[in-house]
Order: structure tokens, then C-alpha cells, then sequence
């Protein structure tokens, strides 16, 4: 797997790595992970749960469209049967793409798409990837996290549906434990300004004048976080904002949070298949979020409740007030499991490499020498 980073790197993109790859380990398949390291101080390779690591540098260092050469040399060095291109936002995937073609090994990629706080960043997401299409249409297959990505992937790259393959994020059910709920609204995410944590705060002051009992969780960290604190103490509500940091390879602590909280809501401007809003589901909650991208598509799915983003800060007050007063419980439905998803991208890779389907079980006979 070839990608921008790995725990302890931070995000919903390394959590899917680190997910897929060790029940990838686990199951008798030999993988190596290649991702580029901005900080220069984690070079080098490394063992995760059975998963080979290999870092390497990548710059500018303040900046995500980071170039990592070192990744042509080290795709070399790892003889595979097939290459999985992890996310498309920066140099790293058409890197790894010409790499793959180079070395005659056949090869997938998924998209990851999310958003960015820069508008024009935004708006240059379609050209980005009409400007990747010759490499992408060379990919064995594309997958999709969400949906809606295939129509939209799909129009942009001039490619049918059946040349993707849509492979949820997955979701662990949290154990049970009595917990009693909190009257508290987390709005949880990287701190970046399109994560919309700013519009929660903007409407919190008008919540605290009907509900005064209510505190809000700021969970995260990211470049947003000391303009988020200057904005509570402006708007004089800093007493009753709490900034939470949770490390991604704790997922209890995640849980934990999750079964405490009243009420989770997002204002993201771009989600492909939130990760964050899966978690609050399987916690027994169903979490308010902005009417986009994917979160729409998850509203669609009942398993959250939408209001359009350009909302007031009065009407998205109201709208937390009333799920605060009337709390609705998440839907009884079966939400894939990180399992599922390993198992589905391990079928995809026999499919590709035109090998026997086994079981993703620990136990279950596998071909020797699979490398992915």
C-alpha cells in the first residue's frame, strides 16, 4: 500500500490503513506499507502488528501537496503482487501510479476524497482529477468509499460503473457499559477551518441561552485550534468549551467519549464516508450533521439527521436544542464492520491478481506469498 502517512500520523485516511492492513497481516498476507514523512524524524522501516513500514522523506514539510521521491526507489525494493494507491490528493499517488506501470504490477487506488480549506483547492479538485485520469484509467480498479463518488468519479473520469468498487469504512460496535449521557455537543474532527468546528461555536452562546447546563467538546487537533479558542473567548463562552485530543490507536478512549456525549454534530463542508459519524452510530446516538457530500448520503442511509450548511446560527441552534430535548437513538441496523472491509479489498485483490477468494479469518489456508 502506497500512502501519505500511518499512524501515529492523525486522520481518517491513516486509521483506514492501519485498519485494512493489520487484518490484512492477520490473515496470512504479507504487506508493506509505503508513506511519505513530512517531519524527517520517523524515516526509515519499522514493524506495526505484522505490517512492514516503510518511511519515507517528503516535502515542503508545511504543506500538503508534498512531493516524495524516495517512493520510486523503495517500490522497487518490495516485490509485490499488487500495489493499492491509498488517497489522490498529492504527489504521492501519480508517483505511485507511473511507479506501478513501470514495474509491470497491476495496481488499484482509493480515493479518500475530502475537503480542504482552501476554496480554491476545493474548486480545483475536478481538474486535479481529469488531470490524473490517464493514469487512473490505467488502474485495474477504482474504489470508492461512498456512493455518490462513482456517479461524480465517474462522470469526471469518463469510466462506467462497473470499473469501481464501492468498499465502506468500517466501524467497531464499542462494548457496552452503562453510561449515562452528558449534556454536552461535541463536534469532533481535524481542527481546519472547512471542518465548520467554527460554526458550532458561532452557535453556541445562543444555545447556552436556553439550555445554560449544556458544555461543548471541541475533539481534535489541527492548525485551527488557536483561532477556535480565541473565538470562544470572544463570543465569552471559553469557561464552557472543552478542547479534547484523543490519539488515533485508542479506540476505547474514542468510545468512551462517544457514550458520554449528547449529541455529535458536524458542519463539514466535505465528507466522503466519515469514519467519526459511524462511531457515534454504533455508540447509540445518531448525530446531526451539515446536508453534503457524504454526510447527505449517510442522512439519506437514516443514520444521521441533516440540515442544509448555510444554516443561521440560530436555526442550527434550534436544531441541536430540539435533538438535545429529544434525544432520537441511532437506528438498528448492521453497519460494516473493518473486517468486512478487509475482507472485501482481499477479494479485490484476488480478483486482480486472479487468485482463489479465502476467508479473511486468521485460520482459514491461504495461497503462500501474498504480498499486497
Amino acid at each position: 500500500m502506497v500512502t501519505t502517512g500511518f499512524p501515529p500520523d492523525i486522520g481518517g485516511l491513516e486509521r483506514h490503513v492501519f485498519e485494512v492492513s493489520t487484518r490484512l497481516a492477520e490473515a496470512g498476507c504479507e504487506v508493506t506499507v509505503l508513506c511519505a514523512d513530512r517531519s524527517d524524524r520517523r524515516t526509515g522501516t519499522e514493524l506495526h502488528h505484522g505490517v512492514r513500514v516503510e518511511r519515507v522523506r517528503a516535502w515542503p514539510a508545511s504543506r500538503d501537496y508534498y512531493l516524495a521521491p524516495g517512493l520510486w526507489p523503495a517500490m522497487a525494493r518490495f516485490p509485490c503482487d499488487i500495489v493499492h494507491v491509498q488517497n489522490y490528493g498529492t504527489a504521492v499517488a501519480p508517483l505511485a501510479m507511473a511507479r506501478a506501470i513501470t514495474l509491470g504490477v497491476p495496481f488499484i487506488l482509493t480515493f479518500h476524497g475530502g475537503g480542504h480549506s482552501s476554496g480554491l483547492r476545493h474548486r480545483l479538485g475536478p481538474a486535479h482529477r481529469r488531470a490524473l485520469r490517464p493514469l487512473l484509467r490505467r488502474a485495474a480498479q477504482l474504489v470508492a468509499l461512498a456512493r455518490f463518488e462513482i456517479g461524480m468519479y465517474g462522470r469526471e473520469l469518463g469510466l462506467p460503473p462497473e470499473r469501481f468498487t464501492l468498499i465502506p469504512n468500517g466501524v467497531e460496535k464499542p462494548a457496552d457499559a452503562a453510561v449515562a449521557r452528558q449534556p454536552v455537543v461535541a463536534t469532533i474532527g481535524r481542527l481546519e477551518r472547512f471542518k465548520g468546528h467554527h460554526r458550532v461555536l458561532e452557535s453556541f452562546p445562543v444555545i447556552l441561552r436556553s439550555r445554560p447546563d449544556v458544555g461543548l467538546w471541541i475533539v481534535g487537533e489541527g492548525p485551527q485550534e488557536t483561532a477556535l479558542r480565541r473565538q470562544a473567548a470572544s463570543l465569552g463562552v471559553a469557561e464552557r468549551v472543552e478542547f479534547i485530543r484523543v490519539p488515533i490507536d485508542d479506540p476505547p478512549a474514542m468510545a468512551s467519549l462517544m457514550a458520554r456525549m449528547g449529541l455529535m454534530v458536524s458542519m463539514s463542508e466535505f465528507e466522503t464516508h466519515p469514519l467519526i459519524i459511524l462511531e457515534a452510530v454504533a455508540s447509540g446516538s445518531l448525530p446531526l450533521v451539515a446536508d453534503t457530500s457524504g454526510l447527505h448520503e449517510l442522512a439519506e442511509d437514516g443514520l444521521a439527521t441533516a440540515i442544509p450548511l448555510g444554516s443561521s446560527r440560530e436555526e442550527l441552534a434550534r436544531a441541536i436544542l430540539q435533538r438535545l430535548d429529544s434525544p432520537e437513538p441511532a437506528p438498528a441496523v448492521q453497519l460494516p464492520t473493518w473486517d468486512d472491509c478487509a475482507s472485501r479489498l482481499l477479494e479485490l485483490y484476488r480478483d486482480v491478481v486472479r487468485g482463489p477468494k479465502p476467508d479473511l479469518h486468521p485460520d482459514a489456508p491461504l495461497a503462500p506469498g501474498t504480498r499486497a
